[in-house]
């Protein structure tokens, strides 16, 4: 019993030494620092350190004598009183704490990257994402200044099993990435590059939006930059935007896709 005591006065908000000699004081009755320490086992030092906190606290009373002090708890219904006062604050806290639940998402959060190695940082953020990509891209423009991207970046996303839907120019290397949907876990629809061209890349995944931007690559990476907007709302009106791109993409996919033919399956990672 003496330690399920321990455990509740811990949960109203004791540590594990002052509830000892919260117990030891009921016990004990009106006593000086050492009798505490001897009954709880606790150091004499930290015994008069953790009493006059408490007496701080209003847990304890103390009494001044001619050569010591002599230190008494405060009766267990005041101890219930104080622990009913508490949750009772609590209670009414709880609006204002649920206001600020996800805060963070409601106040944007925006981050800027400069040239070629902000760019890639911007990248490996999307591969911390729980949900599918939602994508704007251009597949030539993003080859063209990495390389290695399928090798680097795809390979690593597909391995974690992180799901991509895009939206990309109907050019030779747009159909030609669009072949290897199957095997790199995701779905491209092409739309025509003569109204489409995109130059820059946009990815929508959590309560983010990354952009990368590829406007100045041709005269080195300095010009270049990512951002990252970190806003459950944005992310959320982004993601409804893509859908509706997603939705008149379909309209220019080829007859024989629309039926079904060489298509992936879309896989969506909760």
């Amino acid at each position: 019993m003496a330690k399920d005591i321990i455990h509740i006065l811990q949960a109203v908000g004791l540590d594990a030494k002052q509830s000892q000699l919260y117990v030891a004081g009921l016990q004990l009755g009106t006593a000086p620092a050492s009798d505490y320490a001897k009954s709880a086992g606790i150091n004499r030092i930290t015994t008069y350190n953790l009493l006059e906190e408490l007496v701080h606290r209003g847990y304890f009373t103390v009494i001044k004598k001619v050569r010591a002090k002599w230190y008494a708890p405060v009766a267990p219904e005041f101890v219930a009183l104080e622990a009913r006062k508490n949750t009772e604050a609590l209670e009414r806290a709880l609006p204002e704490l649920r206001s600020l639940q996800g805060a963070k998402y409601r106040k944007p959060r925006v981050r800027f990257f400069e040239g070629w190695e902000g760019v890639r940082h911007v990248y490996e953020d999307t591969l911390t994402a729980d949900s599918e990509l939602l994508n704007f891209a251009n597949s030539a423009v993003v080859r063209k200044f990495w390389p290695q991207y399928d090798l680097e970046y795809v390979e690593e996303r597909v391995k974690q099993g992180i799901a991509l839907r895009g939206i990309s120019p109907d050019d030779s290397t747009g159909q030609r990435v669009h072949g290897e949907d199957r095997e790199r876990l995701r779905e491209i629809r092409l739309v025509p590059a003569r109204d489409f061209d995109f130059t820059n890349e946009i990815n929508i995944y959590d309560h983010k939006v990354a952009i990368c931007s590829f406007d100045s690559g041709l005269k080195g990476d300095k010009d270049m930059f990512g951002v990252i907007i970190e806003s459950k709302e944005v992310a959320e009106t982004q993601r409804q935007i893509f859908e509706m791109a997603w939705r008149y993409a379909a309209l220019t996919t080829p007859k024989n896709e629309k039926k079904g033919e060489g298509t992936f399956k879309r896989r969506i990672i909760a």
